[in-house]
């Protein structure tokens, strides 16, 4: 399982699942997956997957910089109830939040509705609930 593709999406649910600051973590992630991997080798996929930082260290996919842009100008908060994540935002901007979310395609979001600042995002599972909570908030930088 140490193929190029099979670590290149592995380090797309990693980044998207958590905040990873730094290549060696991205490493002892990998290694934990079952990846036999060097800092060099995850260097050259930070590259070729176009991984960007965020002013606050992690690493984001640029697929996902838009969502950010919106979440950080635009989120007031993200919290969780159970398999629901709400995120609330600045009057008259949920509609392009709830876009930008469902643009973005995240894992286990089965979808999402919104009203005039406040988004509700549907999640697959309570777990899942958690990590995607933890994620937009990392992005919102809240």
């Amino acid at each position: 399982m140490g193929t190029k593709n099979g670590r290149a999406a592995a380090i797309r649910s990693i980044v998207r699942e958590s905040s990873i600051r730094t290549q060696r973590e991205l490493v002892d992630e990998l290694h934990a997956r079952g990846f036999d991997c060097t800092q060099a080798t995850v260097s050259r996929d930070v590259s070729y997957l176009n991984l960007r930082k965020l002013p606050g260290g992690s690493y984001v996919l640029a697929e996902d910089l838009h969502l950010q842009r919106m979440l950080s100008e635009f989120a007031v908060s993200v919290k969780r109830s159970e398999s629901l994540v709400v995120v609330r935002t600045q009057p008259g901007c949920a509609s392009g939040v709830a876009g930008a979310i469902d643009d973005a395609e995240l894992e286990h979001v089965l979808g999402s509705v919104s009203g005039d600042d406040t988004v509700l995002v549907v999640a697959d599972s309570v777990a899942t609930a958690e990590k995607l909570r933890s994620r937009l908030s990392v992005l919102a930088q809240k």
